[in-house]
């Protein structure tokens, strides 16, 4: 695993050893950052289940101006901090249920990464509880990876999907009024 582009491209992240955890494949994440490229540059951004924080931390690379990130994983947490560290980088760290750091965060994200373990099926709540709240910034994205296309909440329209494999990514912004 490593940072696509921007200021750290090229560096190799520390990542969970084993099969329990499900980290999102660099050739994945080089097409979603090819999608997402003009957003990242000052963005504001929510990595709701971050594992190693891979998605935030390129988010970091490429100009994001803050990246809120969150697991409920002590172990996730600890390979987060190590790779943070290693890049001289900062980031808001909370230990939380993806509920409560939904509940517990404040202002508007540009980019909100929520990507469970694909057992889940958790969009429609994930992106009801981004609405009650009123998280997302105008133009903003959720950004959800799964095993299957996702429907979106009320308030919420699919912008996007992208198969890659078993892997799907969705995106939702929220309907204009």
């Amino acid at each position: 695993m490593r940072i696509i582009a921007g200021k750290h491209r090229g560096r190799v992240l520390a990542q969970f050893q084993g099969l329990d955890v499900r980290p999102t494949p660099d050739r994945v994440k080089e097409s979603l950052f090819q999608i997402l490229s003009p957003r990242t540059y000052g963005a504001r951004v929510l990595d709701l289940f971050c594992g190693s924080g891979a998605l935030g931390l390129e988010c970091l690379s490429r100009g994001a101006k803050e990246v809120a990130f969150n697991d409920i994983s002590a172990d996730s947490l600890a390979i987060l901090k190590k790779n943070l560290a290693a890049l001289k980088e900062t980031g808001a760290i909370s230990r939380l249920d993806y509920k409560a750091c939904l509940m517990g965060v404040s202002g508007k994200f540009d980019l909100i990464f929520a990507d469970p373990p694909y057992k889940e099926s958790l969009a429609e709540e994930i992106l009801s509880l981004v609405k009650k709240r009123g998280l997302l910034s105008a133009d903003g994205l959720v950004i959800y990876e799964s095993e299957r296309e996702e429907k979106a909440a009320e308030g919420f329209e699919v912008r996007d999907v992208r198969s890659y494999g078993r892997t799907k990514i969705t995106f939702f912004g929220e309907i204009k009024a």
